[in-house]
């Protein structure tokens, strides 16, 4: 494509999804609106803030990895990529339909693509620095993505090794190998060429990742390299006790005129791990001290919906926006008893969602998910694939176990986040009714994904959740459902171990469209063939409830990245 038909492709992208949003603002969160959770205002809480003092993140749990090339959860990859590393392109800092534009972060520009959108070309930026005031460098970069096909660093953005022309035995830097310059050329310090297998119209987007973000090879830890990053961002790391606290302070040689999204109001921030989820809301309330100089990493505990809602006060201080992510009930299609597609349909039948969805706090909080791609990903308006009632149909689900070979039912263990065990007991419970009899197996959130990813200890069910790395349907049902990207350990894209070429081979044609209408009605149709071939059950659409400070200013949800509080811009009010 040209250059300006590529930014014309963007554009419909973001258009697209800007329809959407504003769908489902106005159709699947009425009921979210009728109880008073929303972001107050015009959706940014506490006005523009100013500079200096200390922000305090109030966390439930560990991050589960810091290392840019193997972080793909939400929402540390939004904390990593706003505080610690930059891309070659990143989202606005902006709510609504501003934050879903691209923008150059390290490159000048939104890249030059050519050969048919196979090859694309970024240039740095100048001043470019790290933590230690040494240049970042394109060299940086490619490092970083050669990092990504290590076996020996697992669980990150599949991108590059699904898109680039790389030899298909590369095993990453760690062995001593690099890729050739016809996967990935860098000419000099400033420019990086992406050689791909096949049009991507959508790789400005891609390169928003943290796999594209420079790691100096001299500084590369490799495994341990969670523990302390270096920084290109705004910040670095002063101290991390893993679990207890983490200390970012400033990063003295970034420069704000090579960074125009990325404010960098605080200081510092102190994010304090030894909470739980009702510890959070419960302080975040109340409102004391350095309390209010404070946000919530965690969701905020169904529990506490009705402190927040008949408060006023406390309710202006809540930030909730639709998170543009599904929960879903995963079932490993590898091995017994759901490789057979009968015992998976009796699951999908047997599900209250209606108790899944009180257990996660009620139509406030989520609204039951029909499909796996979300409303915002099929034009605003949800797609009810079976008409299952939402609390499940019995009858069916026993019918399904008939015609599977166990009509007395089976035994199965559903692993969860501990801070997510209540809703895995309303799917223990409602499965029981059909003669499913789970067993529930709670892990500390920081290794959930671990344990649910490696072939040898995850369990016949994982309660999991994808969320688009960026406002397209190619970055949904393939990171779900591309049997080529399963791996034995750190498996965090097809958790269920799916495998059905032709799925497979219609992926694969319609990221070839140039059409995005075109493409999207695919991708739609898409969805509904895995939905009958029910590897998963999707469970809810969820929204990101999170409080924040009285003092805390410049707080929203950004419409990408989960509807986290986005760190490029928020602050404090005032410094005490």
């Amino acid at each position: 494509m040209t250059r300006r038909t590529h930014v014309a492709l963007a554009a419909a992208i973001a258009a697209t999804m800007t329809l959407a949003l504003g769908a489902c603002s106005s159709t699947g969160s009425s009921t979210a609106d009728q109880k008073g959770l929303t972001t107050a205002g015009d959706g940014i809480i506490g006005g523009t803030p100013v500079k200096g003092g200390t922000l305090h993140v109030l966390a439930d749990q560990d991050f589960s990895d810091l290392d840019p090339t193997r972080n793909w959860v939400e929402p540390e990859m939004d904390f990593g990529i706003r505080t610690l590393y930059r891309t070659l392109t990143t989202f606005k800092a902006e709510p609504g339909a501003g934050g879903l534009q691209i923008v150059p972060d390290l490159a000048t520009d939104l890249g030059e693509p050519s050969d048919g959108d196979k090859t694309w070309t970024f240039h740095l930026k100048d001043g470019l620095k790290y933590e230690d005031g040494s240049p970042i460098v394109a060299q940086d970069i490619k490092y970083n993505v050669e990092r990504s096909f290590s076996p020996d660093l697992p669980g990150g953005p599949d991108y590059a090794k699904t898109y680039l022309d790389a030899p298909a035995d590369y095993q990453g830097p760690l062995k001593g190998q690099d890729l050739p310059s016809t996967a990935i050329d860098t000419p000099d310090a400033r420019t990086i060429v992406f050689h791909l297998k096949r049009p991507v119209a959508e790789f400005g987007y891609t390169v928003t990742l943290p796999t594209f973000a420079p790691v100096p090879k001299a500084k590369d830890t490799g495994t341990n390299y969670a523990n302390h990053p270096f920084s290109s961002g705004p910040y670095k790391i002063d101290s991390y006790d893993r679990g207890k606290q983490l200390v970012l302070v400033r990063n003295q040689y970034w420069d704000p005129a090579t960074d125009p999204v990325r404010k960098a109001y605080p200081d510092k921030i102190v994010v304090d791990q030894t909470l739980s989820a009702t510890n959070v809301a419960e302080r975040l309330i109340a409102d004391q001290g350095a309390d209010q100089d404070a946000i919530a990493y965690a969701d905020l505990d169904p529990s506490k919906v009705s402190d927040v809602v008949t408060d006023a006060s406390v309710k202006a201080r809540l930030v909730s926006e639709n998170s543009n992510c599904t929960a879903m009930l995963d079932m490993d299609t590898s091995k017994p008893p759901f490789d057979n597609q009968n015992l998976r349909l009796a699951v999908e039948y047997a599900v209250d969602k209606g108790a899944y969805q009180s257990a996660a706090g009620g139509p406030a909080l989520a609204d039951i998910a029909t499909t796996y791609l979300p409303p915002e990903l099929t034009g605003g308006s949800s797609v009810d694939h079976f008409k299952i009632p939402v609390g499940g149909d019995v009858d069916k689900a026993k019918q399904y176990l008939q015609a599977g070979g166990q009509p007395g039912g089976f035994s199965t263990t559903l692993t969860v986040p501990n801070t997510e065990e209540q809703r895995g007991e309303s799917l223990q419970a409602s499965l029981k009714r059909a003669g499913i009899n789970v067993t529930i197996n709670a892990v500390d959130p920081s290794v959930a994904y671990s344990v649910m990813g490696n072939k040898n200890t995850q369990t016949g069910l994982s309660l999991t959740g994808w969320c688009p790395d960026y406002p397209s349907a190619a970055t949904f049902l393939p990171m779900m459902f591309d049997s080529r990207i399963i791996t034995d350990a750190g498996n965090q894209g097809n958790v269920t171990r799916f495998k059905d070429p032709a799925v497979d081979a219609e992926m694969d044609r319609i990221a070839g469209l140039t059409d995005v209408n075109a493409a999207n009605q695919a991708w739609s149709a898409l969805d509904g063939k895995i939905m009958d071939e029910a590897p998963a059950v999707p469970l809810t659409w969820q929204k990101k409830p999170l409080l924040v400070g009285s003092n805390v200013a410049g707080a929203f949800g950004a419409p990408v990245w989960s509807a986290q509080i986005d760190y490029a811009n928020v602050g404090l009010k005032s410094v005490k």
